[in-house]
């Protein structure tokens, strides 16, 4: 239990250490923002233009509409053309649905994308602002002293937890 404190306590200082960021860098993760939304807007376009040609193949796929797609055609074995008609227009139903799936997925991926690199943006932004105010030697000082004493405690928590654990073997023995 209380090395899973340790754990905690050490994740919550290490990510108190901010390094700094120059303003390109703060663009540049504006413009990766800016990408991943039109990638996701573009995806989402073609979600939809998938969509509406599922929704054709749905009417297609309906038998008085594939018996209307062979009026003014004579066969020998009209239940042949249908049956393949239906068959051909059922594999291009497949494939479209497992697109849209597809593109789903990548839009799901490109939002968690878009919320990362948001924060990434932000997160930069506000060293960038820090730095430009003049406290980029004390956010240094700071982010390092916060790192060595996060280490001291966690060196101080393992050794107290091994000591612990060495005086209750001698103990039990």
């Amino acid at each position: 239990m209380k090395l899973h404190l340790s754990i905690v306590l050490l994740t919550v200082l290490m990510s108190a250490y901010v390094p700094p960021v120059s303003a390109e860098e703060t663009a540049e993760a504006g413009r990766r923002v800016d990408e991943l939304r039109a990638e996701l807007i573009n995806t989402q376009d073609r979600v939809a233009d998938l969509k509406i040609r599922l929704e054709q193949l749905n009417f297609d796929l309906r038998p008085e509409n594939i018996e209307r797609h062979f009026t003014g055609i004579g066969s020998t074995r009209p239940e042949e053309l249908r049956e393949s008609r239906r068959r051909q227009l059922q594999i291009e139903k497949d494939r479209v649905v497992a697109q849209i799936q597809q593109l789903e997925v990548s839009c799901t991926r490109l939002e968690a994308a878009i919320n990362i690199a948001q924060s990434k943006a932000y997160q930069e932004s506000m060293v960038t602002t820090a730095m430009k105010a003049g406290q980029n030697t004390d956010l240094n000082i700071v982010s390092l002293t916060l790192v060595t004493v996060s280490i001291a405690m966690l060196c101080a928590i393992l050794g107290a937890i091994s000591l612990r654990s060495l005086i209750r073997k001698r103990r039990n023995l």
